[in-house]
């Protein structure tokens, strides 16, 4: 049970440092006499792009190495 706590906290702390860098989070503070206020926002617009972004790059690769194995095919056949 403890591994795959490990392994959980290990995801949620790349998710967030993936977020952090690519920009999809932001955090603000405002500081009074009294009191501290923190705020996250989150970009879901700027997640969604580099979804698709992603997305687009992978299937690009998958018909790259398609058509390398295809090719490497039918140079073995002959």
């Amino acid at each position: 049970m403890k591994p795959i706590l490990i392994v959980l906290i290990l995801i949620v702390i790349a998710v967030v440092g993936l977020g952090a860098y690519r920009g999809w989070f932001h955090l603000s503070s405002r500081n009074d006499q009294a009191k501290a206020d923190v705020t996250v926002s989150v970009d879901k617009d700027k997640i969604v792009a580099d979804k698709d972004q992603v997305m687009d790059k992978a299937q690009s690769l998958g018909h790259e190495a398609a058509d390398k194995v295809t090719a490497t095919t039918q140079k073995a056949s002959n």
